[in-house]
């Protein structure tokens, strides 16, 4: 009886795997350290990694280890633990920013001793920039990183004003698209930072025409979200910054292609620096809703 027992327990937990990873085509499974306390955390972790029919991340507290299950034709590990960062969560791969880390409640802040498994290159979240290659070594890129991944590893030495607003305009985004209300407002405040710190004596052209054009609105749709953790509040104002943003975008020699995106559900755009789409208005639960309707700088 005690070996029916066993067998039926084991078959009850291969199901319930199955039923978790339901919908998940080409899948590929990695285990990964992502450090985290409390039950908050689990929710969050798993929450920031998942993607309906793309990916899944099971979290387990004791171990300190996430289960990740992803269709590695969309998606990569990496693209998975980098929002799991953006979220506050270190890993074996990236570092959270210390807002994010920061924003987290006491009871759930971790003690911060993962580091990147790669002893050449550390990889770090950019409070300003987004996603960053701080390479102490000044090697080149890993060739195994996905373009996605390529395309957010900014430095910021030669980056010009309107640059550095894209860059934190993609970070902002990115904390829609997994619904983190709190890096959203951290994100807000460092696009706000960078919109004022532009010298207007330094813009001639097209770049003081547009400036001139869309800086008020521009200052004002950011510090909105910065001031409010409210996802509702925060989203209807983007869709505001995105119009400002996308004429800003169109001025300026950024180092990649931006991607100029529309949602039917909420009739609203946005830029991204990954032709994937991946929705801010409704994060996970109708991530890949929407389509590209421009291409700049490609």
């Amino acid at each position: 009886m005690k070996s029916i027992s066993k067998i039926l327990i084991v078959i009850v937990v291969l199901l319930s795997t199955q039923n978790t990873f339901a919908g998940i085509k080409n899948p590929k499974t990695v285990t990964a350290k992502i450090s985290g306390s409390c039950q908050t955390a689990k929710t969050n972790i798993e929450e920031a990694g998942s993607l309906k029919k793309m990916a899944k991340v099971e979290w387990n507290e004791t171990t300190q280890t996430a289960t990740i299950l992803f269709d590695y034709t969309k998606t990569t590990d990496s693209e998975i633990l980098k929002r799991i960062a953006l979220a506050g969560y270190d890993n074996e791969e990236y570092l959270a920013p210390a807002r994010a880390y920061a924003n987290l409640s006491n009871q759930c802040q971790y003690k911060r001793s993962l580091k990147p498994m790669s002893n050449e290159k550390t990889m770090e979240m950019d409070e300003n920039m987004g996603m960053r290659d701080m390479d102490m070594n000044h090697t080149s890129m890993k060739k195994s990183e996905s373009p996605t991944t390529q395309a957010t590893h900014k430095t910021s030495e030669n980056s010009t004003p309107f640059q550095s607003i894209l860059n934190s305009y993609f970070a902002l985004k990115n904390a829609l698209v997994i619904s983190n209300a709190a890096s959203a407002s951290s994100e807000a405040t460092a696009m706000t930072k960078n919109i004022k710190a532009v010298d207007m004596a330094e813009l001639s052209g097209n770049k003081h025409t547009v400036w001139m054009k869309i800086v008020k609105n521009l200052t004002k749709s950011a510090e909105g979200i910065s001031k409010t953790q409210n996802l509702d509040k925060q989203r209807k104002l983007f869709s505001e910054l995105s119009e400002q943003v996308y004429q800003l975008a169109q001025v300026t020699d950024y180092q990649e292609a931006v991607y100029y995106q529309h949602c039917p559900m909420k009739d609203a755009n946005w830029l991204s620096e990954s032709k994937q789409i991946k929705n801010p208005y409704f994060g996970s639960k109708m991530m890949s809703c929407g389509s590209t309707v421009d291409t700049l700088n490609n």
